[in-house]
């Protein structure tokens, strides 16, 4: 995995969509979602900017799953 598929925060695979060359075409998870840019402005200049953060480390996690609880089977 490059660095690009790995969170900045935490190093796990952050799920990017673009990241990944087989699934660049598709919109990332992150757009579905609000991110506090108060968890972006705690990353060391140095990795803002340079790949996603992970749901879990985005925040993001409570929102993933209303959201899938809303979508149609």
């Amino acid at each position: 995995m490059n660095d690009s598929q790995r969170c900045p925060a935490c190093g796990a695979a952050n799920q990017c969509a673009l990241a990944d060359p087989r699934s660049a075409t598709q919109a990332c998870w992150c757009f579905s979602v609000s991110i506090d840019s108060a968890v972006l402005e705690a990353l060391p200049d140095e990795l803002r900017n340079k790949a996603c953060l992970c749901p879990r480390c985005a925040a993001a996690d409570e929102q993933l799953k209303a959201a899938d609880q809303r979508q149609p089977l």
